[in-house]
């Protein structure tokens, strides 16, 4: 049990307060009101493009028209959560809460349009110091955020040191509840992603980071999602959502003091702050991600779709699923129509 409450039954309150707001004013999944329609995001504190697209509001510069809507969420399990509420109509979650979402028993009906960073060193195990391998966490409290790519790759840390996972405490806390644990002393190491897991470094030692185990061959990704309801309905404003996030990625890598300068101000950080963090992912433009190590193109789904069913498999084995889709589905699922229509 966790040491406090999880903030997913207040989101999901939240989430579905949302929709009840937003279905009254425009229908299910997105919709019209007296001629416009609106869409409403999923977004996370995590310092990529997406934050300059949120701060630089380049989606409503693209679609003056068009009512959008960001929701903050702590962790892709409860991004999961509001696409099953019907709050949201796009949205990033990690790799592994979409493998969840792919899977039994949610079968939720999105699919992949973009790949928002590929996770490096700004997500990692932490522990308190005393503690100097991941074989040491045996018998101890670990948080992180259940269903994340954290907990993914804390899975598959356990795993690789030889870890039984069971043999360890794992408490279900979103990022900054697990500072707060962190600096009450409830945990002895946890799983995070920047910018709390900059704050956990600094009086405890990183174990392994998300870098290291995609070297391991279980690497991770921030995706960002759309429903097929709403993708069917607006293809206009999902080519315009890619393209601002592809402008996005252009001007991190060009001009990374003003995209820092746009995260910072999203997260609370200084601008050279946010600068380090965003240097800690890799970023890829749409044209990048039509590429076969990605998402593909028609008729030839990238490497994404074996990655998640790779995924799918571990967490069959952890027990975090009770199905794994084929490969097939996973392809099926990768939106590359909708992006090759917008690297165009």
């Amino acid at each position: 049990m966790p040491a406090f409450p999880s903030r997913r039954t207040v989101l999901l309150a939240a989430a579905v307060a949302l929709t009840a707001s937003t279905t009254a004013a425009c229908g299910a999944g997105g919709g019209d009101a007296g001629g416009r329609t609106t869409v409403r995001i999923a977004y996370q504190a995590i310092p990529n493009a997406d934050l300059v697209v949120k701060n630089q509001k380049l989606l409503e510069k693209a679609l003056p028209d068009v009512d959008v809507k960001w929701v903050k969420f702590e962790s892709g399990g409860d991004v999961n959560t509001a696409v099953v509420a019907g709050a949201v109509d796009l949205g990033l979650a990690g790799s592994s809460p979409v493998t969840k979402g792919l899977s039994a028993p949610l079968n939720i009906p999105y699919k992949v349009v973009w790949i928002h960073d590929l996770i490096g060193d700004n997500e990692a195990l932490v522990a308190r110091p005393g503690i100097g391998s991941v074989k040491e966490l045996a018998g101890k409290k670990v948080a992180t955020p259940f269903g994340s790519t954290a907990h993914y790759s804390l899975l598959a840390a356990l795993t690789a040191a030889g870890v039984d996972p069971s043999s360890v405490r794992t408490i279900d806390l979103q990022p900054q509840d697990a500072l707060a644990a962190w600096k009450r002393g409830d945990i002895d190491a946890a799983y995070v992603w920047t910018p709390t897991l900059s704050e956990l470094a600094k009086d405890g030692k990183v174990l392994v980071s998300s870098r290291q185990l995609a070297q391991q061959g279980k690497p991770t990704a921030d995706l960002g999602v759309v429903t097929d309801a709403f993708a069917a309905k607006h293809p206009e404003v999902v080519t315009a959502w890619i393209k601002a996030q592809d402008r996005a990625v252009a001007q991190a890598r060009n001009a990374p003091d003003e995209a820092a300068r746009s995260i910072g101000a999203e997260l609370g950080l200084p601008a050279e702050e946010a600068k380090r963090q965003l240097s800690e992912l890799v970023l890829l433009s749409a044209e990048e991600q039509t590429g076969p190590d990605y998402l593909g193109t028609p008729g030839a789904p990238g490497k994404l779709a074996a990655n998640l069913h790779d995924a799918a498999v571990f967490l069959k084995g952890q027990k975090a699923v009770d199905a794994v889709p084929d490969e097939a589905a996973f392809g099926r699922a990768l939106a590359v129509e909708e992006l090759g229509r917008a690297a165009n």
